[in-house]
C-alpha cells in the first residue's frame, strides 16, 4: 500500500499559531494532503515548490501579513492561480473587503466551524477542478487539431494562428467574450478530417489530379464524423466548422454546396482566417504569398468565396492579425 500514489488534493495551511494549525489539521487530514507554514515567507516558498491546490491563510502573522503574502502569491506566475481562503478572527466587513482586494477567493472567520471549513474547501476545489477540466479539454482539442496539421506537413502553428484570427474577427463582429472564446477553442479542429486523407495526397508537392481532389474534398465530412454529435456547445461549434469551412458564399464550395447565410457564421469566420493563414504560409504545394497579395485575394473573393459583410471587418483588423502572425511565426 505504501507504493500507491496519493491523489488527494494538496492544501497549504498557514498560521503562526500552532494550535490553529492543529485545529485545521484535525478537520482536513482525512480527506486532503496537508502542508504547513507558520509565516508568509515559508508559505510562498512552499507554494512555489509544492504547487498546492488551495491555500488556507491567516491574516495577522509576523513578517508578511496574510494580505501581503496573498499579493505576493498573485504576483508570482507559478502561484498566481492557486485559490487563497483567508482564515482569520478579523470579521468586520472592511476586513473581508481588504481580503478580497488582496486576491482571496473566500473568507472564513475564527473560531472555525468544521462543517464550514469542509464546505468552503470542497466548493473551491470543485471550481479548480472545473477549470482544470476546461483547460484539459482545450488541450485535447488543440492536440487533435495538431495531429491533422502534422499529417499535412505543417508545424502546427497554423491552428494557433488561425484560431486567434478567428477569435479576433468574432469579437469585432460583436460576439461576446465567451462566444469568441468558443470560436477560439473550436476552430483548431477545422481540419481534423485530414487524418482520413492518404499522405500521398496531403503531401503531394504539385497540383492534385481530379480523382485526388475528390478524395481531398471528403475531409470536411470525415472531420464532422470524427467529432460526432454532442451536448457540448463547444463540440457542436467544432463540428459545424469542420463540416462547413470549405463552403463558399456563392455556393461553389464543398462538401454540400450551401451558400450565403445557409453557411453557419462560425464557419464563415473560420474560412476567412484559414484562407488568410494558408495563403501567407508555405505549404508543400506552394510558396507563401505576401500579405498584400493575400489581402487582395480576399478582397476580390468578397461575395464569391467569402461573406461580403465580414470581409471589410477582417481587413480592418489587419494590424491585430499581423501581430498574431508575428507572435506565432513559423521561424524565429
Amino acid at each position: 500500500m505504501s507504493n500507491l500514489i496519493d491523489y488527494r488534493p494538496k492544501i497549504l495551511v498557514v498560521d503562526d499559531e500552532a494550535a490553529n494549525l492543529q485545529v485545521l489539521k484535525q478537520i482536513l487530514q482525512d480527506d486532503y494532503r496537508l502542508l504547513f507554514a507558520k509565516d508568509g515567507t515559508k508559505a510562498i516558498e512552499l507554494a512555489v515548490s509544492e504547487k498546492p491546490n488551495l491555500i488556507l491563510l491567516d491574516v495577522m502573522m509576523p513578517g508578511f501579513t496574510g494580505h501581503e503574502t496573498c499579493k505576493k502569491l498573485r504576483e508570482e506566475p507559478s502561484t498566481s492561480r492557486i485559490p487563497v481562503i483567508f482564515v482569520t478572527a478579523m470579521a468586520e466587513e472592511e476586513d473581508e473587503a481588504d481580503g478580497f482586494e488582496a486576491g482571496a477567493v473566500d473568507y472564513i472567520t475564527k473560531p472555525v466551524s468544521p462543517a464550514i471549513v469542509k464546505a468552503r474547501v470542497r466548493t473551491h476545489l470543485s471550481l479548480v477542478r472545473n477549470e482544470e477540466l476546461k483547460e484539459t479539454r482545450l488541450q485535447i482539442i488543440q492536440r487533435l487539431g495538431l495531429a491533422a496539421e502534422y499529417k499535412d506537413n505543417e508545424t502546427g502553428l497554423h491552428v494557433i494562428r488561425m484560431s486567434h484570427y478567428s477569435k479576433t474577427l468574432a469579437s469585432a463582429l460583436g460576439y461576446s467574450e465567451e462566444a469568441a472564446e468558443k470560436i477560439l477553442h473550436a476552430s483548431p479542429m477545422h481540419d481534423i478530417g485530414k487524418i482520413g486523407i492518404p499522405d500521398r495526397i496531403l503531401q503531394k508537392p504539385g497540383k492534385l489530379d481530379p480523382e485526388e481532389w475528390e478524395i481531398m474534398k471528403t475531409h470536411p465530412t470525415i472531420g464532422a464524423e470524427i467529432i460526432g454529435d454532442h451536448d457540448s456547445l463547444l463540440l457542436q461549434i467544432a463540428k459545424s466548422i469542420a463540416l462547413n469551412h470549405h463552403e463558399k458564399w456563392d455556393g461553389s464550395g464543398y462538401p454540400n454546396g450551401i451558400k450565403g447565410e445557409e453557411i453557419p457564421m462560425e464557419a464563415r469566420i473560420v474560412t476567412l482566417a484559414d484562407v488568410f493563414d494558408a495563403l501567407t504560409t508555405e505549404r508543400p504545394y506552394k510558396k507563401a504569398w505576401s500579405v498584400e497579395d493575400a489581402v487582395n485575394h480576399i478582397r476580390k473573393g468578397a461575395g464569391s468565396h467569402f461573406d461580403p459583410h465580414i470581409v471589410p471587418v477582417f481587413l480592418n483588423l489587419m494590424p491585430e492579425l499581423l501581430e498574431i502572425r508575428e507572435r506565432w511565426a513559423e521561424t524565429t
